[in-house]
């Protein structure tokens, strides 16, 4: 079961900083240096400048700690003393260029270790980002931004009503998907959005460092109290405005020529060619991806025997087994290029494009010899997976749009 509550958030005073439009960010981890700078430019209060410190000479966590500290003392930043949820909707165009609506609650749920009927993961994780988030949460004592979490049931209902009136904040992120943003203090709907939600199970959809920070966070402060939750927002699985677009691969260090010759003699043997093109979409079934060559070609492929999948994916389920990424890492990257997992974790010789253009115009350029077009990934697999018990390749799902930082923080103290 889901245990989600209120909490007395901590926000910015917009008429201290002006707008959301100012001070909010896009998630941590899909912020460079370039993004980092633009977004101080608006404010010196953005809020990169705790979720992503930087101190020259100095612990960038303790300079995230002392900005908090002084953004609360200034008047910048307020402390609510009553509990409140919030409700958050996303209109945005996707790279399909459809226009939708994505709704999402923000709320305290408690964390828990991940099993069925609670809390699941989908990707994997590694060490480095978790110490990163560690060190931030250690020095602030606050979630700074929420974790992307997918419901089984769907208590939008319970809050939709507020969202006729005039939001407490709204702004127009970079990538065009305009945020609202309510704050909500009645206790009847808090009751009604705990109630709802506490036989749901969690998917998570974007967050899975953050989410095993908080767990080790939790042990590690020990006992009870606001460190045994976490700040998610909370999106049903059957939300209008849910998607999963795809995330292409681009390889590149294909300029031997043993190695070129391998990877197309592999590629002929592995697949065969079903027509010219590059957007898999029109193919049914997995295994089957578009590439397009250094030569500027494309064309699509469907993997020949998928009864090698049994042998190169022993002990994984049927889900995984007909996961598009895992068949392009094992069957690809692993066997034809020999790329350890490690590798794929590391990004040698890999990176990815959100979009088929892009994919397109790295490999024109000779940033990438190559791009494997993908489809998107299914939420009824990614929930398949989850289900397992197992987590999916880096990059298996682009859940679209991000979500914003700088909404609420969460005290855990």
């Amino acid at each position: 079961m889901a245990d989600v509550r209120p909490f007395p958030a901590l926000h910015y005073d917009l008429n201290a900083v002006g707008s959301l439009d100012a001070v909010a960010a896009p998630p941590y981890d899909v912020i460079d240096a370039e993004a980092r700078a633009a977004l101080l430019g608006r404010s010196p209060f953005n809020v990169v400048e705790i979720d992503l410190p930087e101190s020259t000479g100095g612990d960038p966590y303790e300079h995230a700690a002392g900005t908090l500290e002084e953004w609360i003392l200034s008047g910048i930043l307020k402390q609510d003393r009553e509990p409140s949820i919030w409700a958050l909707t996303q209109q945005y165009t996707g790279p399909d260029g459809t226009t939708r609506i994505r709704n999402a609650i923000l709320a305290r749920v408690r964390v828990e270790d991940y099993g069925p009927g609670r809390i699941r993961p989908h990707e994997r994780t590694q060490p480095g980002p978790k110490q990163d988030r560690l060190d931030l949460t250690r020095a602030t004592r606050y979630n700074l931004s929420p974790i992307f979490s997918l419901s089984t049931r769907d208590a939008w209902p319970q809050v939709a009503p507020v969202t006729e009136g005039e939001p407490w904040g709204d702004f127009l992120d970079s990538e065009g998907t305009l945020n609202r943003i309510w704050r909500i203090t009645d206790r009847e709907i808090h009751r009604a959005v705990s109630g709802e939600l506490d036989q749901a199970e969690l998917l998570i959809a974007d967050g899975h460092h953050r989410y095993e920070t908080a767990r080790t966070y939790r042990d590690e402060v020990g006992g009870e109290g606001a460190h045994c939750y976490t700040l998610m927002a909370l999106t049903a699985l059957g939300d209008p405005g849910m998607t999963v677009f795809p995330t292409h691969r681009l390889l590149s260090g294909l300029s031997e020529p043993d190695l070129v010759d391998r990877f197309h003699r592999g590629i002929e043997e592995s697949f065969e060619t079903v027509s010219e093109g590059h957007d898999p979409a029109s193919l049914d079934g997995p295994g089957c991806f578009g590439l397009i060559d250094s030569d500027g070609s494309a064309r699509l492929l469907r993997l020949r025997d998928r009864e090698v999948l049994g042998e190169l994916l022993a002990g994984r389920s049927r889900a995984y087994r007909d996961l598009d990424a895992a068949i392009l890492e094992k069957v690809v990257f692993d066997r034809i290029l020999g790329m350890t997992e490690a590798d794929v974790e590391a990004k040698r010789g890999l990176a990815y494009a959100k979009s088929i253009e892009a994919a397109r115009e790295a490999v024109s350029s000779g940033e990438a010899q190559v791009a494997f077009i993908l489809k998107a990934t299914p939420i009824e697999q990614v929930r398949a997976v989850a289900a397992a018990g197992e987590t999916m390749p880096p990059k298996s799902t682009y859940f679209f749009p991000k979500l914003p930082t700088g909404i609420a923080f969460n005290p855990l103290s």
